[in-house]
Order: structure tokens, then C-alpha cells, then sequence
């Protein structure tokens, strides 16, 4: 078995009700260019925070693609969204804790890129 059968191979399929390969099914859940940094930011603040916050955090995202990055992490139990019946309207977004516990994941990625930027910077 090759590395990438080996990362992609699941030990009990009885607990993978859709097996595929994790890595793919993870790069799939956090895929487009904003949605590491909304959720990292989500992680960091871990309070309820407003859209307009958000997008002032992640700039120069659009309107557009930051409501569209978070209703996929609100179908996927990521974030949730709060609407307060008021004028004007106010909105805020949550990290859940299945969110949360990316945290350590996006930590260790932030890590290696710390370590190894002058080297992917040069090529080598």
C-alpha cells in the first residue's frame, strides 16, 4: 500500500458511513481561499461576533463570499448564526465546538508554515 492509500485507507468502515479519503474529505470542508481565516477567527474570538466584524477581521472579502463561506459552516454545524428581531437587523455568528476543536489543527498548520516559510519562499 502506497503513502496516499495509507492516509486514505479507513481501518473500520463501520464507523465511515461515507468512506473516502479524510484528507480529501477535509480539504473539501475547509475549501476556498477566506475559510480558514473566518474560521480561525471565529476560533480566536470565541464570542458571538457580527458580520460586519467579520468582514472588517478578514478583509477584502466580499459580502458575497462571506455569506456564502458561512451558511456552509452553518450546514456543516461549524458556526451558528443568531438573527435579533430588531431595525435594523442584527446579525452574529458563533463557532460551535465541533468548530472549536479545529483549533488545534489550523494551530499545528500555522506552526509548519512558520517553520518552513523561507524555504517554500525560496523554492528549495
Amino acid at each position: 500500500m502506497n503513502t496516499e492509500q495509507l492516509m486514505c485507507h479507513s481501518t473500520d468502515s463501520s464507523q465511515d458511513p461515507a468512506p473516502g479519503c479524510p484528507m480529501v474529505d477535509f480539504v473539501s470542508l475547509i475549501s476556498g481561499k477566506w475559510a480558514i481565516p473566518i474560521l480561525y477567527r471565529l476560533i480566536v474570538l470565541d464570542c458571538p461576533v457580527r458580520f460586519s466584524e467579520l468582514q472588517r477581521a478578514v478583509s477584502p472579502i466580499t459580502q458575497k463570499e462571506l455569506t456564502r463561506q458561512l451558511r456552509l459552516f452553518e450546514q456543516r454545524g461549524l458556526v451558528t448564526r443568531t438573527v435579533y428581531a430588531q431595525v435594523p437587523p442584527r446579525v452574529e455568528y458563533r463557532i460551535t465546538p465541533l468548530g472549536k476543536s479545529l483549533q488545534h489543527t489550523f494551530d499545528s498548520l500555522a506552526d509548519w508554515m512558520r517553520v518552513h516559510a523561507m524555504q517554500l519562499r525560496a523554492g528549495n
